[in-house]
């Protein structure tokens, strides 16, 4: 391995403890968007510091969070949960949810003069100048609602992750997790067992590499090309608890989330 700066990964912000560890300063911010909210949001959204829904995403907290708390009263969970900001371009958030959380103090933001950035990206700019980025150096982005639904939704927030490559941000759905592994930096990816994988991939998305080489998984890759139209290394399967992984190309690793390991219980304040 050379001797480039060490990057490190860690799907922590799954596990029902705390993850913010005080000695590294890693903080979390939340965003959720338009798409049907993965199991564990309620968790997710204990760990964030800060909580933005982008336009519709306020539609998805108010309507499918009650239902992740059967036995609780829905207005109560709605009062819990309460967005710090809502933003985007504001056609797709309802105007009873929209004056629900004005009435509980959210702050609006309404972007709908701009058409050329994903309510994704107006969202990832609000949380880089804000003052949770400014106090820590290891500000962690969590989206949901990323992935799935109409391709070119997802291609966008995928396209996200390229025009952000100093910031550390991650793609979640029901399923799986997306992030970027710049090839400025060799990544060491710590796994999570009993709540992600086995299945991963590595994917040249951008531009071909030339040279990728790993540790950790069942097929490694050794100075290995990967392109579109050759191969890619999709379908892998994790074989450690650490996996490494260095590119002259940025790729973006993705691994599967565990249906079990995350439970209701473990969300609840």
């Amino acid at each position: 391995m050379s001797a480039m700066d060490v990057m490190l990964h860690s799907s922590s912000f799954l596990l029902p403890s705390n993850p913010v560890d005080d000695t590294t300063g890693t903080r979390y911010a939340l965003i959720v968007l338009n798409q049907s909210l993965p199991r564990f949001t309620p968790l997710l959204w204990e760990h964030a510091k800060l909580r933005l829904c982008a336009d519709g995403g306020a539609n998805r907290i108010y309507d499918e969070l009650p239902l992740f708390f059967p036995h609780e009263d829905a207005l109560a969970i709605r009062n819990r949960y309460k967005p710090d900001v809502i933003k985007g371009d504001m056609d797709s958030i309802r105007r009873d949810v929209l004056d629900f959380y004005v009435n509980l103090g959210t702050k609006v933001i309404d972007e709908s003069q701009d058409q050329d950035t994903t309510d994704l990206d107006k969202c990832i700019l609000y949380i880089r100048d804000s003052t949770l980025n400014h106090e820590s150096s290891r500000l962690h982005i969590l989206a949901t609602g990323a992935l799935g639904g109409r391709f070119d939704h997802e291609a966008g927030n995928l396209n996200v992750l390229y025009r952000y490559p100093d910031t550390r941000i991650v793609l979640l759905s029901d399923d799986c997790l997306i992030q970027l592994l710049p090839k400025s930096h060799l990544h060491e990816i710590h796994i999570q067992s009993s709540l992600e994988g086995p299945h991963c991939g590595l994917i040249p998305i951008g531009t071909p590499s030339a040279k990728t080489t790993t540790s950790g998984l069942k097929w490694d890759l050794a100075n290995t090309e990967m392109r579109f139209g050759g191969l890619i290394s999709t379908s892998n399967l994790v074989k450690e608890e650490k996996i490494t992984v260095e590119s002259d190309s940025d790729l973006l690793w993705t691994i599967s989330i565990k249906k079990t390991g995350l439970s209701i219980e473990d969300h609840t304040p």
